[in-house]
């Protein structure tokens, strides 16, 4: 019995020039990246989602929700690219014949340690952001549910809390630090 095959034809979508590169580039880094950064980048891709019922435009604010979602994936992307250098590039632990030059090599390494644990937890606060926004909850406070301003969104996109909400937990710190 013959079965016959059925030709699905793909819409020919644009592509802007930053998703082009990207996904161009992406192709080479993903085979030297580690299981974990793979496991990562797998988690978001990098063509926007705004999803929009014909005759239906699009806000301003999600519109520039959108341009925040592209500048996160950039930040990512540089993040994930520079810290693949910097593993490459860290020195292994060396014993120098003078202490003060075995003290200095320590504290630089430990440095550099330390930027990359930052670069880490950074790189898992864009990650969330980026599922909030694909989940819609981008731009709305944790604590209070309102809307953070497009402003402070621009500013530290990552953020998960209002102005005044990050106020008052950052005074709450204060008071119980003292």
């Amino acid at each position: 019995m013959a079965t016959a095959k059925k030709t699905i034809k793909k819409p020919n979508i644009k592509t802007s020039s930053i998703q082009t590169r990207r996904a161009s580039s992406a192709k080479p880094k993903k085979a030297s990246l580690s299981s974990k950064q793979e496991k990562v980048s797998s988690k978001t891709d990098a063509s926007p989602k705004i999803v929009k019922k014909p005759g239906q435009k699009v806000s301003p604010r999600e519109a520039k929700i959108q341009q925040i979602r592209l500048k996160l994936l950039q930040q990512r992307e540089t993040l994930l690219s520079e810290a693949e250098v910097a593993l490459n590039e860290l020195p292994g632990q060396t014993i120098f014949p003078d202490l003060g030059d075995q003290a200095s090599a320590e504290t630089d390494r430990n440095f550099m340690l330390r930027l990359r644990g930052r670069e880490q937890r950074l790189l898992k606060k864009i990650d969330q952001a980026l599922e909030r926004v694909d989940a819609g909850t981008f731009g709305i406070c944790e604590d209070c549910g309102n809307e953070i301003n497009l402003q402070r969104l621009e500013a530290r996109p990552v953020t998960t809390m209002c102005i005044d909400c990050k106020t008052l937990q950052e005074e709450e710190e204060r008071l119980r630090e003292t």
